[in-house]
């Protein structure tokens, strides 16, 4: 199974950059309403990176950094010198809180020449983007898609993911969440089957089932592997496709049957113990952010 194919499916990305040049002082980016990741790749000069949440880096050769998360953090950049940085939004179909982005690390920073693939990708963006050429634009857009799921497939194919000695991680991509699920091999067909249809009636034994386990080893291996018991889960992902149905207009009763629930009033018993919200109270709240 090409596992990487099957998270970069659900995860549905699009690049856009929004700055490409000489950056100078500081800037603060990220928290907003648009609930972006972002990826910065540093070509040259010295940079220093923040976020609220307590990382720092100081990187002065090519790196990429890339928050997936919509984590406020600030770039400084010396006022004489500047640093030459690409910056581009990436926007998850499936929205940053979902189980899928959730489970990639909080911030990842690594220089760009430990990988070859990721170098040759990383020249033609800064090649295209401090030169002028016709196309230039959407060119960027997407040679930034295509650096994107290289460094997915360096996450996924990595034994020990590490970034930069300061920067502590949440949990190692391979450690926990769904990419260890996917890479795991008694765990990546049901992990498969769940996303694609969460919708079916699924208990420990027949999950079990799928993944050729007794009902015991398999709760113990899916928490120890996935970080949440399989129930806990698969709860989290019924939620995190009603939230994408509700905010496309399906009425609550229909969602409820398209994510596993019997009825409208299971799927607010759902919501409210995660979110202490009901569907139509989450989704208010939603709009008017």
């Amino acid at each position: 199974m090409d596992n990487l194919s099957e998270v970069i499916k659900r995860l549905s990305f699009r690049a856009e950059v929004f700055f490409s040049g000489n950056m100078c002082g500081i800037h603060a980016i990220g928290g907003d309403s648009n609930q972006q990741a972002h990826l910065h790749l540093l070509q040259s000069g010295v940079l220093t990176l923040k976020s609220v949440e307590g990382h720092k880096i100081i990187l002065d050769r090519p790196s990429i950094i890339f928050l997936p998360h919509n984590t406020v953090h600030h770039i400084i950049a010396n006022e004489s010198e500047g640093a030459q940085l690409v910056c581009a939004n990436i926007g998850f179909d499936s929205g940053v809180n979902s189980p899928l982005v959730n489970n990639l690390p909080k911030f990842i920073s690594y220089p760009v020449d430990d990988d070859s693939s990721l170098s040759q990708i990383a020249r033609w963006i800064f090649d295209e983007a401090f030169t002028q050429k016709l196309g230039r634009d959407p060119m960027i857009d997407c040679l930034c898609d295509v650096f994107l799921i290289q460094m997915l497939r360096r996450l996924l194919g990595s034994d020990d993911i590490q970034t930069q000695a300061q920067v502590t991680l949440r949990e190692s991509v391979l450690q926990q969440g769904l990419f260890a699920g996917l890479a795991h091999s008694r765990l990546a067909k049901l992990m498969t089957a769940l996303h694609d249809h969460p919708e079916q009636v699924w208990t420990l034994e027949n999950m079990a089932e799928v993944s050729v386990m007794s009902r015991s080893k398999f709760a113990a291996l899916f928490k120890s592997t996935v970080g949440q018991p399989p129930n806990d889960y698969l709860t989290d992902l019924r939620i995190a496709k009603a939230q994408i149905l509700l905010q496309e207009g399906t009425s609550v009763s229909v969602v409820a049957n398209l994510v596993g629930y019997e009825h409208g009033s299971a799927l607010a018993r759902a919501f409210r113990k995660k979110l202490e919200m009901s569907p139509k109270e989450w989704l208010a709240k939603r709009l008017m952010e």
